[in-house]
């Protein structure tokens, strides 16, 4: 079984940066894939970001390619989501996941979840 606790949400200004947090425990960080995830009030929960368990690779949704990084720090079994040039349509609730096996871009194949953060991008 695997925990996962995001945290780092707030309130910040367009264009603005912020960082979120997800703490992990059950197993070590290096054991599984971890993805990010986002759902914003009336809408499906959408793709965000995703690295391997390794963390040498990793993947992006095309809305947040070149402004979102995602790493892992192994050895404290967190994961991050440095989020930079923010725009009000960044503004959702953010959600950790896990899983077992290779990258993915679909929440469905994540079984393990954080309670998810939520921050707000103001224009």
């Amino acid at each position: 079984q695997v925990q996962l606790q995001a945290c780092g949400g707030g309130l910040v200004q367009a264009g603005g940066s912020l960082r979120l947090s997800c703490a992990t425990s059950g197993h070590t960080l290096s054991s599984y894939t971890t993805g990010w995830f986002r759902q914003a009030p009336g809408k499906e929960r959408e793709f965000v970001a995703t690295a391997s368990s390794s963390g040498a690779y990793t993947y992006y949704a095309d809305s947040v390619k070149g402004r979102f990084t995602i790493s892992r720090d192994n050895d404290k079994n967190t994961e991050y989501l440095q989020m930079n040039s923010l725009k009000p349509e960044d503004t959702a609730v953010y959600y950790c996941a896990a899983r077992w096996y290779g990258t993915s871009r679909h929440p469905t194949d994540y079984p393990y979840w954080g309670q998810g953060t939520e921050f707000t991008v103001s224009s």
